[in-house]
């Protein structure tokens, strides 16, 4: 059964930003591209590098792994480029009450 975490209000991610978020033992980063918003695992496939930490390019909504340089579309989960080669998890995002949350299980 999914569980729904909070976020953050959502004035406090605005389009261009982005926010680590731990449940449990996992780390999920939500980013706002040009208003959307899209959350994925913060674990690069190819060798668990740390997504978030990867420069974002929002008009493109991708991020870039900082170790090996993979690039994965924030709407998938699905890298772009090599080395990677198997797409990470990606959560539901719900607005509620001003506040972003994610669907997790």
């Amino acid at each position: 059964m999914p569980e729904i975490i909070d976020v953050c209000p959502i004035e406090e991610l605005p389009p261009g930003e982005r926010r680590l978020v731990e449940w449990e033992d996992l780390e999920i980063g939500v980013f706002n591209c040009g208003g959307n918003l899209y959350a994925i695992e913060d674990r690069c496939s190819h060798d668990d590098g740390p997504l978030a930490e990867g420069e974002f390019d929002e008009e493109n909504c991708t991020v870039e792994c900082p170790r090996h340089g993979s690039l994965f579309d924030l709407t998938t989960g699905k890298p772009k480029t090599l080395p990677a080669y198997v797409p990470v998890d990606t959560f539901a995002v719900i607005i509620e009450d001003q506040t972003i949350k994610l669907e997790v299980e």
